[in-house]
C-alpha cells in the first residue's frame, strides 16, 4: 500500500467551485475539512493534501489552525493530529499544485477529478486503483467544495471517478465523507 499511496496527492479546491445556481465562486475553508481529510489522507499514506484557495485571509486562518496543532498546546495534547496536519500544503490554485508535484516528483501528475454527477471521461475505481498501482507517474485526486468543481478545473482533469452512489436517490455527501470513501476504494486493503 505504501508505494501506491506515495504516488498519490489529493487537493481540496475552494476556488473555482460552483454554488447552487451553477455560478463560479470561492468557498470558505472549514476546520472540519482540514482535520478530517488530513486524518483520512494520513491513514491511507497520501503524501500531500493540498488546500487551494486564492484568499489571503483563508491562508491566514489555515495557518492559525495548523499552527495550534503543530506548535501550540495542541501539538503536545494530540500528537496524532499534529502528524496528520503536517501533510497539508496551502496553495493559491491548481497551477501551484501541479507545479509543486512536477518539481517534487519529476513529472506532471495524472489528474483525476471527482464529482457527485456523472462525467463523460469516467474511469472505474478499479482502473484508477490499477493505474496508481502499476504506473509510476504521480496522481493528483481533485475534490471540490460547495457544489463541485467549476468547469475550468474540470477541463484540466485527465479522467473522472464515477460518483459515489448509495442505495437511495439522495446524493449529497460531505466532501470529508467522499474523500474517505474514495481513498479506501483506491488505496484500501482488499
Amino acid at each position: 500500500m505504501t508505494d501506491r499511496a506515495a504516488r498519490l496527492d489529493i487537493a481540496l479546491m475552494h476556488h473555482p467551485v460552483l454554488n447552487k445556481a451553477g455560478e463560479t465562486i470561492g468557498s470558505a475553508v472549514t476546520n472540519l475539512d482540514l482535520h478530517d481529510i488530513a486524518r483520512a489522507a494520513r491513514t491511507y499514506g497520501v503524501e500531500r493534501y493540498y488546500v487551494a484557495t486564492p484568499y489571503r485571509d483563508q491562508h491566514e486562518l489555515i495557518s492559525e489552525i495548523i499552527g495550534h496543532w503543530q506548535h501550540g498546546h495542541g501539538a503536545s495534547y494530540n500528537p496524532a493530529r499534529k502528524e496528520a496536519l503536517s501533510i497539508i500544503s496551502v496553495v493559491y490554485g491548481l497551477d501551484a499544485i501541479v507545479s509543486d508535484i512536477t518539481d517534487r516528483r519529476g513529472q506532471k501528475p495524472f489528474i483525476v477529478g471527482t464529482s457527485a454527477r456523472s462525467q463523460k471521461a469516467e474511469s472505474s475505481f478499479r482502473d484508477v486503483r490499477n493505474h496508481i498501482a502499476e504506473d509510476s507517474s504521480p496522481v493528483l485526486l481533485l475534490f471540490g467544495t460547495a457544489h463541485g468543481l467549476a468547469p475550468e478545473i474540470m477541463n484540466q482533469a485527465d479522467c473522472f471517478l464515477p460518483p459515489i452512489r448509495g442505495k437511495s436517490a439522495y446524493n449529497h455527501l460531505s466532501v470529508r465523507s467522499a474523500v474517505s470513501i474514495i481513498l479506501d476504494r483506491l488505496l484500501g486493503l482488499e
